[in-house]
């Protein structure tokens, strides 16, 4: 048994403060674990998010040492524990109390996403024929557990708080879903360019590297949708056709 310091951070809405706690950890035991025993021991009041403590639920996101994380994937001996362990609330959400926040704000963005839309069906029974390499392509996205983690990294979101200009990554991912689709035909790019602010992001890839799924959220999801969008709004030639057929139309 070793013992380690915790500093958590405690508090409501506003303010909040980093608390230390002591408490024994052993071999194979992952943060959430340290927390609940914290809460056994001397904090039976500390609020903290979880369900599933298997990676999946996306419940128990935080930040640990200054990094978004699932306290229930983040291994103790994958982190130094001769120094405090800081755990604190994901920062770009508004906190509710001590670990918990309100990400309430991600559930309304994804209502204002236009909804799939399938073209009528091919086949005489009434079913669809696709490729497999297209069912292949928008596969990888379904394995998202809506942690948020990836919105909580991205620093349009967590340094800027442009909360109603940008739908963060989560959201980009959730539209390439939907674009990438072979069945869909409705059409987003106008909006992913308008409302949704996707030339917010920069391609840092630091939402890909948080990502506890290891979707490819920037090189499969946000930079092909800003290669749709950048060709539809920004491609000259494009551009030339349109005006060109506009002038035709008025004649």
């Amino acid at each position: 048994m070793t013992t380690a310091t915790f500093s958590i951070r405690r508090g409501g809405p506003t303010g909040g403060e980093m608390v230390d706690y002591q408490t024994e950890v052993s071999e194979g035991m992952v943060v959430l674990d340290a927390v609940h025993q914290i809460q056994a021991e001397s904090a039976s009041d500390l609020a903290c998010r979880w369900n599933c403590k298997a990676g999946k639920c996306g419940s128990c996101s935080a930040e640990i040492n200054g990094m978004p994380k699932l306290m229930c994937m983040t291994r103790l001996d994958t982190i130094p524990l001769d120094v405090p362990v800081t755990i604190e609330p994901m920062r770009a959400f508004p906190a509710i109390k001590d670990l918990i926040t309100d990400v309430s704000w991600n559930y309304e963005v994804k209502k204002r996403i236009k909804k799939f839309k399938p073209r009528p069906p091919d086949a005489e029974d009434g079913t669809w024929r696709m490729q497999q390499e297209d069912i292949d392509r928008v596969q990888e996205f379904r394995k998202c557990i809506e942690c948020f983690l990836c919105q909580d990294v991205c620093h349009v979101l967590r340094d800027h708080a442009m909360h109603e200009e940008f739908i963060g990554p989560r959201f980009l991912v959730y539209s390439a879903a939907l674009e990438m689709h072979p069945l869909d035909t409705e059409d987003r790019l106008q909006e992913l360019k308008d409302m949704h602010g996707i030339g917010y992001c920069n391609i840092t890839k630091c939402c890909t590297k948080v990502c506890p799924e290891n979707i490819t959220i920037t090189d499969n999801a946000i930079i092909p949708l800003k290669e749709r969008v950048v060709d539809e709004f920004y491609d000259p030639v494009k551009k030339f056709v349109k005006l060109f057929r506009r002038r035709k139309h008025d004649r």
